[in-house]
Parts: C-alpha cells; structure tokens; sequence
C-alpha cells in the first residue's frame, strides 16, 4: 500500500470532519466473533461422523478439506485468524466439546469439556462466546426443545441450556470477557397450529428455569435469539420476534437480531434504535439471507452497511456483541470466515467515516436535500486507503494479498483431509 494514499484520504475526510485515526481506533477495538460452525458444517465433536439429524439446520455444499477433528478446526480458525485485522473472538456451539471420544449427554457437560477451548483461546488472546446446541439430537427430532409438551424432554434441554450458561461463565472469568451465551431453538410445526398458546407457555417458563441460577455478568451474559421460519417449522416457530423481544424486555435479556431471521424485505437496521430503548444489549448475528434463512457469506452491501452505520449513528457499539452466523460449504470454508469478517469490519468502518456531525446538522435544519447529496457522495470518498492501512498496522495482508495465503493452504493442508 501507498502510504501517500492514506494521507490523501485523510485530507478528504477531513475537510468533511472526519477523523480516519479515530475511526481506526474503535475499529481495532471492535472484536468480531467468529462461527465454529463455519468449519466444519455444524458437524460438532460429540461422534466421529456427527451429521445433522434431529432438527432445523441445513448446510448445503460438499467443498473439500472440512474439518474433522478440534485440531484441524483449530489450524483452520489460525489461518483465518492471521488474515483478519484486529483481535477477535470465537464462538462455539456445545456439541464442539472436548469430550475425549467419550460419550456426553447434552444435559451433562461441563466446563472440564471446553477447558482445551479456554487454554487455546487464552494463548491466543481470544475471548469465547457460547450457545446450547438444541438441534442435531433424538430429543429434538419431532422439532421441539424448550416448548416440548413432554416434562421430561423439556427438563433435559432446560438442563443442558443451564449447564451452558455455567459453561460460559467459567469461560468469561478465565478469559477476562464475559461469554455472551446465546439460546435459539428450532421449536415449531411445519404446518398450521392449531395451538400457538401453549407451546409459548411452555418456552416462557422452560427459560425462566434456564436462567434461574444468578451468574455473574462480568463473566457471562444471557441472550435469546428469534427465528422467522426454519426448516420443518415453516409455518410457526414458537420463539418468534415478538416472544423473544417481550422476553428480553421483561426479563433483561440481551437480544439477538440475526439479519437471516427476518422476512427479506425488512431493515435489521431499523429495529435496533427501537430494541435499545428497552433491553440491556444487543447480539448481532451478521449473516446474509437469499430469498430465506440461508446463511450466505457477508458481503460489503446496502443491508449490512446499514446495520453498522446505525450502530455508529446511535452511539450503540459499547452495548452491542457482534457475531458473524453463516455456513457455506460451497466454497473453501477458510476463505469464507475470511472474507465475511473482513466485510463486516469495512462495513463498520464505513460507518465510522461518516460526517455524523454534518448530516445530523443538516437534518436537524431541515436540509434533506444537503444530507442527501452528502450521504451518496461519501460512496466515492477513498475508504479503501483508510481500509489498506488498518490492516497494515495490524500486520495483517491487504485486500488481494491475503487469498494467495488461503490457496496455498488449501493445496498444502486440505488436501490430506478425505
């Protein structure tokens, strides 16, 4: 990169009064939590072979050099890792356990079984977030969990979130972050209820027992997470956007928007002004839906940019955890943790380039016409320069220079995999 080109791009921004140092300093103060699950199809560790039976996830691609084991998951998470600027976090799934080849019921682990995470993470400068893992199991076959009208399938999955939750603590008072632990569950009918009641009944008090046990949370933080639709509950799901926000309300909850989770045409962005009037925080799932639920790579577009830009406009970084929530197996699995987070950070970026100063001026004088024009002439201000040098300060190689890194992994290491 052209050290002259970030000095050009400085005088640009600041002639609008923008400072590109001080953006770059909440940009490499952002962590973004990467997906396990990206590596390896939400295949998990509790079984050799472990594949998704049992409820509501579907990956679709065969790419080869999946992971198959926490090592090769780890190796793969380091090559990503060293391509992405900044210092991140990771985000695991219960069913990524360390569990030595034994079987562990779900409702019977515990932190001894994520111990090798915590070593790994802490080595690494890593903070870790969670999830139950209510999918992919006997007892979520018939596509219910927390709402299953049988006591005893409900008392297991309550059992197994619990035991997450204290998972995740002992996770933040390691690390020194807390664990965000993030609850979704498939629950649902894939056809018309004739009872919506009951089943939210049921879910309302399953949680109220799942988070009983006060935890402290400067080591882990509780939030839930809503779904539009899913596979085999196209036609209700109990935890619906309405239920989840009414139960972070009242319960002070973090809530999780995932930008796949809602009907195609709706703003992601436009809720979140409205959701932190009222909750503690906010647990963004960046994904990319396409036509549905179906977990794309992040890209470097108009919906996502403008979750960022509102995130910045509103002032709600400090109460927001950022997630990334995709698994494409079409493509090196690698290159798409790669290239979702790096389009999340620019997004961010962008976003913090903005004359937030000008336009809430012109909008509060009434200018539509001047915040406008500012708005789409900042589509051509060199963004990119600014980009090129948060990654040269982070040692990190640039856009172009880091896929050759990816390419040769993929014929040294992933090749071995079959």
């Amino acid at each position: 990169m052209n050290p002259l080109s970030y000095a050009a791009a400085c005088e640009a921004y600041a002639a609008l009064g923008v400072n590109p140092e001080a953006a770059l300093a909440v940009l490499s103060a952002t962590p973004i939590s990467l997906h396990c699950w990206q590596g390896d199809d939400v295949g998990g560790f509790e079984r050799v072979g472990a594949s998704l039976e049992g409820g509501g996830i579907q990956v679709t691609g065969n790419y080869p050099g999946k992971a198959r084991t926490i090592t090769e998951l780890r190796n793969d998470l380091e090559v990503a890792l060293g391509l992405i600027p900044g210092r991140h976090r990771l985000n695991l799934h219960a069913i990524y356990g360390d569990f030595g080849g034994r079987k562990v019921e779900r409702n019977a682990i515990g932190p001894e079984h994520f111990q090798s995470w915590i070593d790994w993470a802490k080595q690494r400068g890593l903070g870790l977030d969670f999830n139950p893992t209510c999918f992919a199991h006997p007892l979520a076959a018939d596509g219910f969990t927390l709402a299953h009208r049988d006591p005893a399938i409900r008392r297991f999955w309550i059992e197994h979130a619990a035991a997450c939750r204290r998972i995740g603590a002992v996770m933040g008072r390691a690390l020194g972050t807390p664990a965000i632990t993030n609850v979704w569950i498939p629950d649902g009918h894939k056809d018309l209820p004739a009872d919506r009641k009951g089943p939210r009944e049921r879910l309302e008090a399953s949680l109220d027992a799942v988070f009983k046990e006060p935890l402290d949370e400067n080591h882990q933080r509780d939030a839930v997470e809503s779904k539009l639709f899913g596979i085999g509950s196209e036609s209700y799901v109990v935890g619906s956007h309405e239920f989840y926000l009414g139960y972070a309300i009242t319960r002070r909850k973090m809530l999780c928007l995932d930008l796949g989770h809602f009907h195609p045409t709706e703003s992601v962005a436009d809720k979140i002004s409205s959701v932190l009037q009222f909750v503690p925080g906010l647990l963004l799932h960046v994904s990319r839906g396409v036509r549905w639920d179906s977990d794309h790579v992040v890209l470097l577009d108009d919906p996502t940019r403008a979750v960022f830009e509102e995130l910045v406009r509103g002032g709600f970084l400090p109460r927001t955890a950022i997630g990334l929530d995709y698994f494409d197996a079409s493509i090196n699995r690698v290159a798409a943790w790669v290239i979702g987070t790096r389009n999340a950070l620019k997004c961010l970026l962008a976003a913090l380039l903005e004359p937030a100063a000008r336009l809430r001026e012109a909008e509060a004088a009434g200018d539509y016409t001047a915040r406008l024009a500012l708005l789409e002439e900042l589509k051509t201000l060199p963004f990119g320069a600014v980009w090129d040098e948060h990654c040269r300060r982070q040692n990190t190689p640039g856009d172009r220079a880091w896929l050759p890194a990816v390419q040769r992994y993929e014929r040294e290491i992933l090749p071995n995999r079959r």
